[in-house]
């Protein structure tokens, strides 16, 4: 089979083309057909080594794809041949809270989906909603689960309270789609304003574009009352102003505390003691609240947006796109 892996960390010249042995699932595993996979920005992390956690050397990179059972160990009882699924990003969370023995993550220290087959014990992987097709299923392990954490976790918001979003990203752009479900009001915050047409189609009531309005908290909380729940993706570039267009009583979630030259977020105390938002972190989720946000696609019919697809030789090339940073959604890879 042919399969991609990761030999160090110097970037897209660590990845490898490998043609080796298609692998069998043992009693309690299942064989995936891989039929596509996406990026997320881990996985850009692991390919330049500044994760924070260490990747098994040789790994086979992405956590996030989609495919088709083929072979299934002679113990498997959750799934059948020929059904579709995705895996889930920190395989062995099952629910509840996360621990030390629960960190392993597809596509990091155990091998992910940028191969032609992938081996999944069966307590890894869960079915995937009828109406995506492979691109679309492929996008959910890591920015859907991290989205939906995001909006119906602890500062979950009523229907009618608002909801920020920034950047188009695909946890963003998952969490402006999850907010909607909710009956949520929407601003969207963009560095480019060609971009707001495409926000407002998704559902964005409200759109910012920072190139007209670097300073654009205070507009936004004149505009909407403060904003309730907000999903820090910015980092240090966005959160000072994420603050200020809080409400008093809001909630941020914090997804993304350096950039990528490596600056960290730093408090504004002038501002944050005049507030009394609550700041949260989260870090994607467990298979349980994976199976959750996938009943609310199937239920809702919710389409993930792709902004480009590569073919598996042009993986390369599908990295160094993502990095650019100017997507509007997901980045994925066709089979191999």
């Amino acid at each position: 089979m042919q399969s991609l892996r990761l030999e160090g960390s110097a970037g897209i010249e660590s990845l490898v083309m490998r043609d080796e042995p298609r692998p069998e699932p043992g009693p309690h595993e299942i064989m995936v057909r891989v039929r596509a996979a996406s990026l997320n920005r881990r996985d850009t992390m692991i390919l330049n080594g500044t994760y924070p956690l260490t990747p098994r050397r040789g790994i086979v990179p992405l956590s996030d794809g989609a495919g088709e059972i083929v072979p299934i160990g002679n113990e498997v009882t959750r799934f059948a041949v020929g059904d579709r699924v995705t895996g889930s990003y920190f395989a062995r969370w099952i629910d509840g809270r996360i621990n030390a023995g629960l960190i392993d993550q597809l596509g990091c220290t155990l091998d992910g989906m940028l191969a032609e087959y992938a081996v999944l014990d069966e307590q890894w992987a869960v079915r995937l909603p009828d109406h995506l097709d492979w691109h679309e299923a492929a996008t959910l392990t890591c920015a859907g689960v991290t989205a939906w954490n995001a909006v119906t976790g602890a500062g979950m918001p009523k229907p009618g309270q608002w909801v920020l979003v920034i950047g188009s990203g695909g946890v963003s752009l998952f969490a402006l789609q999850f907010a909607k479900l909710l009956g949520c009001r929407v601003a969207a915050v963009t560095s480019r304003g060609a971009k707001a047409d495409r926000l407002r189609a998704l559902g964005a009531d409200l759109v910012i574009s920072t190139s007209e309005m670097a300073e654009w908290g205070a507009t936004v909380r004149d505009q909407t009352g403060g904003i309730d729940l907000i999903v820090e993706t910015g980092g240090p570039a966005t959160f000072a102003q994420s603050l200020i267009a809080s409400t008093l009583y809001g909630h941020i979630v914090l997804l993304t505390l350096q950039d990528a030259r490596g600056r960290s977020i730093e408090m504004p105390a002038a501002l944050y003691q005049r507030s009394l938002t609550t700041i949260s972190r989260l870090f994607v989720g467990s298979r349980t609240n994976l199976e959750a946000m996938l009943r609310a696609v199937s239920q809702h019919g919710l389409r993930p947006v792709i902004d480009k697809s590569f073919a598996f030789a042009e993986a390369g090339d599908a990295y160094r796109y993502f990095q650019q940073g100017d997507v509007f959604g997901k980045v994925t890879i066709d089979g191999a």
